[in-house]
């Protein structure tokens, strides 16, 4: 079955840490783009990430930028996204979506979602 599956998402205190891991069954993430998505009651989904499958280039949105770090471990099929300093306005459900075309442009095409994972940041 091909799938990607996010986890790790959890509660955190302002200011705190969590790493979301996004793992792919049934093909090898190394030759997708993978996006990290996120999407706050009441808001439209939006990007927050992405990592390409031809040049390991990145992107982040200007809201995460020097607080999240996407990677990818390609022994482990899986790719990661570090948030640190968390704020309030980050909780949301993030989810990871993979494709093997468009890189990390803006085309909002994805071949495979996840079912998300669900951060919440609160004191």
């Amino acid at each position: 079955q091909v799938q990607v599956v996010e986890s790790g998402g959890d509660w955190v205190q302002p200011g705190g840490s969590l790493r979301l891991s996004c793992a792919a069954s049934g093909f090898s993430l190394d030759v997708y783009a993978i996006g990290w998505f996120r999407q706050a009651p009441g808001k439209e989904r939006e990007r927050i990430s992405c990592i390409s499958n031809s040049d390991g280039s990145t992107y982040y949105r200007d809201s995460v930028k020097g607080r999240f770090t996407i990677s990818r471990d390609n022994g482990k099929n899986t790719v990661y996204l570090q948030m640190n300093s968390l704020k309030p306005e980050d909780t949301a459900v993030y989810y990871c979506a993979a494709r093997s075309r468009w890189g990390c442009s803006g085309v909002p095409r994805y071949d495979y979602w996840g079912q998300g994972t669900q951060v919440t940041v609160s004191s």
